[in-house]
C-alpha cells in the first residue's frame, strides 16, 4: 500500500495576497507543504518566506505533474494569478483545508 502522503501534486506557495509566487511539484504533498511552512525546505520558499499554500492540483502520474509544473512556470505572472483566483479569489491559505480533506490512499 502507498502511504497517504504519496499524493502527486503541483502547487503554488506565496507570502501573501498577490505576493511572490513559487510553483513546485512533489510526490509527497503533505510532507512538502509542512516543510515549506516550517522553513525546512532550503531554497527559494525559505529565502522569501513563502508559507501560504494558495493553489494545488493532484495528479495520478508524476510525469503529468512535472509537465503541468513546467507549463505553469513558463506562464506570465498574470496567468498564474488568474489560475489561483479562479478557485481561491481571496488567496486564502489552503493548508488547513488540505489536511481536513484527504482522499482514501491509493493501493498498489
Amino acid at each position: 500500500m502507498v502511504s497517504q502522503d504519496a499524493w502527486i501534486a503541483v502547487y503554488m506557495m506565496t507570502d501573501g495576497y498577490r505576493g511572490t509566487l513559487y510553483t513546485g511539484v512533489t510526490g509527497q504533498f503533505f510532507t512538502r507543504i509542512v516543510h515549506h511552512r516550517e522553513g525546512r525546505t532550503p531554497g527559494f520558499t525559505r529565502e522569501y518566506g513563502l508559507k501560504r499554500l494558495v493553489w494545488y492540483e493532484i495528479h495520478d502520474l508524476m510525469t503529468d505533474a512535472i509537465q503541468r509544473e513546467t507549463s505553469i512556470k513558463r506562464w506570465r505572472r498574470q496567468w498564474k494569478i488568474n489560475l489561483i483566483e479562479r478557485d481561491n479569489p481571496r488567496w486564502d491559505d489552503l493548508y488547513a483545508s488540505v489536511f481536513e480533506w484527504a482522499p482514501v490512499p491509493r493501493q498498489i
